[in-house]
């Protein structure tokens, strides 16, 4: 590996970069701190008390990301209803922002008409998810006009810090709240245009938050109504967590924590179980949302049928890690084999759903018996790596393959979809020997292993205890492809956005630093 003094200064190419560092000390204890953060010489946020309802599990977020798609400034997808309003006060900030968070109702009735729009894409949960749906909407609509309530979901916390931004066709967010000890992550690794990425990005936090808001809610009331029944409980689980389909690797899970439903640890598994479910139905109902709008709008922009983009999401509540993807985004964790002497290894939290791995390809294969030629040269129907993903409705509807043209449009589509938007999802219990967890768009994994992107971090963390981790594996990235390619670091990095692209993709970095060590990340002000 090369020296830090061979590492490129590509800054005024990082789309993205930020820091935070938590304020929690303790892994318990309600406490009165001091919040300062000082991010660079021109960004500080003002200082502030709160005091800590619970703790978080990590003590500093870093996030980078490096453009190579070059893309229209705004495409504004249904003219203007998502995007304008929303993404460029998210776009390429230079640190975390306070804001306050609350509910908001006024989504609801933009989304209305899409609850009857046709979800075959999702698979056995039709009839069952649009009933819940309208059911969710018509309530939170009668309780927003009698009161106006707040909500008491965690994830909506009063005081909250915000960051996220755009690299090309990348779109990332992060939230936090230290007052009631969460964050929330999103990479949204978008292709054929930015529209899907850019309406994840305005969308699916506050979905999740509608969701999570949700399930609080009810659980309180059942639990009021059903304390210290076995029999109860049970009506609890399938009052609270109507049936939707999980994927196959996550049921084995969670039917071993809905066993547990006799014993201490039911209320925890249940609403273990319950974030799970939130998360897969905020982005069931992003995916019905979307797909409605593309209907509207396909006549003048059949482009947007080919729009797509991968989806990867972690929640870190507490000690809990709750992590969503769709697509081939990773999330890996950096932790200590107590057993091999301390050496940080890498863990993979997330599958890879592209037709390289060859379960994926399986299933292809399997649903599409008629059809004599699913994947053709390693692509689904010859125009996608992906097997599932959000968007792409040219491979998931007839009607929206017919109004492409020529060589654009899919022949032989026999059977769709053939792209799915089934999530994988998991959690995971972070524990003592946990360092760190490294979120990325497949750009980052073009060029790294897990296992390299692991010892990277970990390296670099040991050497820079103030440094800032996700910038350091761009510039790692941007060195690996100058050499594969043949250049110098500054040629290569002199070369224009859509150009570039033949070099490396799109690049997003999320670095979470678990536990309590006090290091901070420096987010960079050259843009």
């Amino acid at each position: 590996m090369r020296g830090d003094e061979d590492i490129p200064v590509p800054s005024r190419e990082l789309n993205v970069s930020f820091g935070y560092q938590s304020s929690t000390h303790s892994p318990s204890s309600s406490i009165i701190v001091t919040n300062e953060f000082d991010f660079s010489s021109r960004v500080m946020i003002q200082n502030s008390n709160m005091k800590m309802k619970s703790s978080s599990s990590f003590s500093c977020l870093s996030g980078a990301a490096l453009s190579a798609n070059a893309t229209l400034a705004n495409t504004n997808i249904c003219n203007g209803l998502i995007g304008e309003e929303i993404l460029p006060t998210l776009d390429s900030p230079k640190s975390f922002r306070r804001m306050a968070s609350s509910p908001s109702f006024s989504r609801l009735d933009f989304v209305s008409s899409s609850s009857q729009c046709d979800m075959t894409t999702l698979g056995g949960t039709v009839s069952t998810e649009n009933d819940f749906v309208e059911t969710e909407r018509n309530f939170w609509k009668s309780m927003s006009a009698h009161n106006g309530i707040e909500s008491s979901s965690f994830l909506n916390a009063m005081d909250v810090q915000m960051a996220g931004g755009a690299a090309g066709e990348d779109r990332v967010q992060a939230v936090c709240s230290e007052e009631n000890g969460w964050l929330f992550c999103g990479i949204y690794d978008g292709f054929n245009g930015r529209d899907a990425a850019d309406f994840l990005a305005g969308t699916l936090y506050e979905n999740i938050g509608f969701y999570l808001h949700s399930l609080e809610w009810r659980t309180k009331k059942q639990h009021d109504s059903c304390e210290n029944s076995a029999l109860e409980d049970v009506t609890i689980r399938n009052t609270i967590f109507p049936a939707i389909e999980p994927n196959a690797s996550n049921s084995e899970q969670e039917g071993t924590l809905l066993a547990e439903s006799l014993d201490g640890e039911f209320a925890y598994g249940n609403f273990h179980c319950g974030v799970m479910d939130c998360l897969r139905r905020a982005l069931a109902q992003a995916e019905s949302d979307f797909m409605y709008m593309v209907e509207q709008e396909m006549e003048d922009r059949p482009d947007l049928v080919s729009v797509g983009s991968c989806v990867l999401v972690g929640l870190l509540y507490r000690n809990e890690f709750y992590v969503l993807n769709l697509g081939d985004s990773r999330a890996v964790l950096g932790t200590n084999d107590t057993q091999e002497d301390g050496v940080v290894k890498a863990i993979q939290l997330t599958e890879t759903h592209a037709v390289d791995n060859e379960m994926e390809c399986r299933k292809i294969l399997a649903d599409h018996p008629e059809d004599p030629s699913p994947i053709i040269n390693g692509r689904v129907k010859g125009k996608l790596k992906l097997t599932r993903a959000f968007g792409v409705g040219y491979l998931k509807k007839s009607k929206m393959n017919d109004v492409l043209m020529g060589i654009l449009r899919v022949r032989n589509l026999c059977s769709p979809p053939y792209v799915y938007t089934h999530p994988f999802t998991m959690s995971h219990r972070v524990t003592e020997n946990d360092q760190f967890i490294i979120l990325g768009s497949d750009g980052l994994f073009d060029f790294f292993s897990n296992d390299e992107v692991v010892q990277l971090v970990h390296h670099f963390i040991q050497c820079n205890p103030f440094g800032d981790p996700a910038k350091h594996l761009v510039e790692q990235l941007v060195l690996r492809a100058a050499d594969k390619a043949g250049f110098s670091t500054e040629e290569l990095m002199k070369i224009p956005a859509g150009r570039r692209r033949k070099y490396h993709d799109d690049v997003t970095v999320i670095v979470i630093n678990l536990g309590y060590e006090q290091w901070t990340s420096t987010a960079s002000t050259s843009l």
